[in-house]
């Protein structure tokens, strides 16, 4: 009996230690979840831009949420399964927090220069214009 009961965890252990590097069936690809928490990340930083006052975060976020999920086209649950599977990867996550990082550092930097003020150049005095 000790024999089997041996045989049956050694072989478990090897199907459990021996798995694909493929994500399992119903979890987003590395490239779908990177975009869908970079843009989850955005959404939660508009939240905290609303006076925060009862049910305000419930209010207002829902809604973008929702229109988050249906934009990447895929659902709450299959996020938080995506997710679930991500956090125990913490290398493949780490990487994928590094690539999002470099993503918002790069869109704050795009609206830094689009909002940064426009040097003004100095108006030439045109000769052949004519004077009143």
């Amino acid at each position: 009996m000790q024999k089997y009961i041996t045989l049956f965890f050694s072989v478990l252990l090897y199907l459990t230690a021996c798995r694909s590097g493929s994500a399992p069936q119903g979890v987003l690809n590395e490239p779908q979840m990177i975009s869908l928490l970079t843009d989850l990340h955005i959404v939660d930083g508009s939240l905290y831009t609303i006076p925060q006052v009862p049910d305000s975060m419930y209010k207002y976020g829902s809604a973008k949420y929702v229109q988050l999920f249906k934009q990447h086209h895929t659902t709450p649950g299959t996020f938080k399964t995506s997710l679930k599977y991500y956090a125990t990867q913490p290398d493949k996550l780490q990487e994928m927090y590094a690539k999002i990082d470099v993503t918002l550092k790069a869109k704050i930097d795009s609206l830094n220069r689009a909002n940064a003020p426009k040097p003004q150049t100095p108006v030439k005095n045109n000769k052949n214009a004519v004077s009143k």
